[in-house]
């Protein structure tokens, strides 16, 4: 126990032996600040530069402030060992603040949290879990992902599944073997978690996040996460983690005035509050903020070995009157509405990440226009790996909500991405924002009756396969749910039991086997050498139709989509060489809840000209179904009859 507080200024002492080796820097902090297991007791560290003094208040000493103190520093940190803690131990802060309050706070860079609705931090030492996936780091780090198949499968965990034996939710370690089981069968490349960083309302989703350093102890311990990590790990498929850096909620126990003054968050409103959430905006002009959350998106990758972060809100960072009004906010040094600081951070996130993790990708959520996102810091830009295709999934879902009868004096709708299509490194989304507050699931947003929405479904889910892009879909759009999500339930797993909805998850299969296995679908996702338009103006039919292609042009996959519920037959398209084209997929197929119409598995081409090339084929596209040809033998005489 120590004494009282020193008033002098002391320099942070050399790191000893804790939770973690390697150097202590401004992207490292969680090194150092938190509670770390030493020899004979437990170190802690804590940032609050504004305090008059700062106890630990815990288990060990009945919650009594002024017990156990830590010393402070000339860097507003203040620490020192306790001997009287060990793993385990519930502690806070008890922050006494210039004005005389006492405050006690849970710790910033806790590594484990009471579950909700308690707050106090929890002691708890990382260095005991062995990891087991060394052959996936390693080809991890020589991947390219930009050139390679990235399938991401976003999950809840609290409402992917839960338990029939009356806990609320599953274990980390159960859930690793559900979901890595569950993924694999589908084919995906990835799972994205929902936040997983503590947060004390189920209701934010994991968005109003308190614990940047801690895995929800919903689901278990720290060990629980490592374990469901390693196993997807071993079974072949990344892991990404939503970070979010936009903004943290209010409550009293969390970052808040954290002592006593607005330390994280800015003091003025117009920059410190978030209007649409009600949270606090961090102070990204504050290089100690700013350095916590870089550690904390460090941390995630190197004590967690996760694959990257989708990073959430970003254009919410990036401007200084993101919903607010005239003289609601407080434009930049040049009189601008672009936050500066925002974007330094964002870009010295990614530097520091890229550099440190080779074979991470961080992806951003941003919504608007502002360019250079997923371009390198060096070039002028965010230095995101990929983003967000908002646009895409906008334009797409607003179509597909039309009558049929209505679409072809909006095909614009579905042919405007490719004006801008390459400007960006994009993921195409149908995300969990899509089948919320309202917005109805994926399958009831879709026009007609049940068999045409199902098949309206078949058709987004193709499509979002056959235009350039990483794809990424929300749980339960391969069950063809007919409602919303629902956080607090998981998801309708008795439509398994139907055919026609069991049919959508073979579709997501076959679809995910053909996106790996033909480079043509995947190896250009973000270079317009991949795509070219055969038909994109038939507004009369509604029909589109396009070439996916390697960069060499070496593999080529014609794809056709009809948008209309009416067979279109005899319809000519014209293709990149003569030969006999496979059809490789058929969304209207039988086998997934189609009506079977088709061309019986391939096509040979013939020497009419059509959409400015020599040869074409004559085929028949189903209704609200896309088609997948390849094109398997050149053939030396064209087939004529």
């Amino acid at each position: 126990m120590l004494t009282a507080p020193q008033k002098g200024l002391l320099r942070i002492p050399p790191v000893v032996p804790g939770t973690f080796d390697g150097p202590v820097d401004g992207t490292t902090l969680y090194r150092f600040w938190g509670a770390h297991m030493v020899p004979g007791g437990v170190r802690f560290a804590v940032w609050a530069p504004n305090a008059r003094e700062v106890s630990v208040i815990s288990d060990s000493n009945g919650w009594t402030a002024g017990r156990d103190w830590l010393q402070s520093s000339d860097t507003g940190v203040w620490h020192g060992v306790l001997h009287n803690l060990t793993p385990g131990t519930r502690y806070k802060y008890a922050i006494r603040t210039q004005s005389g309050h006492l405050l006690e706070k849970a710790d910033p860079v806790a590594f484990y949290s009471e579950r909700r609705p308690q707050t106090a931090s929890v002691v708890w030492s990382l260095r005991d879990f062995v990891w087991r996936d060394s052959e996936w780091m390693q080809r991890r780090a020589s991947t390219d992902w930009m050139h390679s198949p990235m399938s991401i499968y976003e999950v809840h965990l609290g409402s992917w599944r839960r338990p029939k034996d009356g806990r609320q939710f599953f274990n980390y370690r159960e859930l690793a073997h559900a979901v890595a089981d569950y993924v694999a069968e589908l084919g995906h490349t990835h799972v994205q978690l929902m936040p997983i960083t503590e947060h004390p309302f189920d209701g934010s989703w994991g968005y109003q996040t308190t614990g940047y350093f801690a895995p929800t102890s919903r689901f278990g311990s720290p060990q629980d996460f490592q374990y469901f990590v390693d196993h997807l790990h071993r079974r072949g498929i990344g892991v990404l983690l939503d970070w979010v850096p936009g903004h943290f909620p209010t409550d009293a126990h969390a970052l808040a005035c954290f002592d006593g003054t607005c330390l994280y968050e800015h003091a003025d409103p117009r920059r410190g509050f978030h209007p649409d959430w009600n949270t606090l905006i961090f102070n990204y002009g504050r290089r100690e903020v700013t350095e916590f959350l870089i550690s904390s998106a460090r941390f995630w990758c190197d004590v967690y070995h996760v694959d990257g972060i989708r990073v959430d809100a970003v254009a919410s960072m990036l401007y200084l009157d993101y919903s607010r009004d005239s003289g609601q906010w407080v434009p930049n040094q040049h009189g601008g509405r672009e936050n500066l600081e925002a974007i330094e951070f964002l870009q010295r996130l990614n530097t520091v990440l890229h550099a440190e993790f080779p074979g991470i990708v961080t992806i951003a959520e941003e919504s608007t226009a502002w360019p250079r996102v997923s371009r390198p810091v060096y070039d002028g830009g965010l230095g995101f790996t990929m983003k967000w295709d908002m646009g895409w999934m906008n334009d797409t879902l607003k179509f597909l909500r039309r009558e049929p009868v209505h679409r072809g004096w909006h095909l614009n709708d579905v042919t405007f991405r490719s004006v801008y299509a390459f400007s960006e490194n994009f993921v195409l989304p149908l995300s969990h924002d899509e089948v919320v507050h309202g917005k109805r699931s994926l399958a009831s947003q879709m026009s007609g009756d049940q068999w045409q929405q199902l098949a309206g479904l078949r058709l987004l889910l193709a499509g979002q396969y056959a235009v350039p892009g990483k794809k990424l879909q929300f749980m339960g759009a391969e069950l063809g749910q007919w409602t919303e999500w629902n956080h607090d339930a998981e998801l309708d797993w008795p439509l398994r039991a139907f055919p026609v909805h069991e049919g959508l998850r073979k579709l997501l299969h076959d679809l995910n086997r053909l996106y790996r296995e033909l480079p043509a679908l995947h190896q250009a996702d973000h270079d317009h050498r991949g795509f070219e338009w055969i038909v994109g103006d038939d507004s009369a039919n509604c029909v589109v139709a396009w070439i996916r292609s390697t960069l060499d042009g070496r593999e080529q996959v014609v794809v056709v989509l009809n948008y209309t519920a009416s067979v279109r037959s005899n319809y000519r398209v014209g293709v990149p060489v003569a030969g006999y084209y496979s059809e490789e997929l058929n969304s209207d197929s039988q086998v997934y809840g189609g009506s079977g119409v088709g061309n019986q598995g391939g096509l040979y081409s013939t020497a009419e000209p059509s959409h400015g090339r020599e040869h074409s084929l004559s085929m028949t596209v189903p209704p609200l179904a896309a088609l997948f040809f390849r094109c398997l033998a050149v053939a030396k005489v064209d087939v004529t009859g």
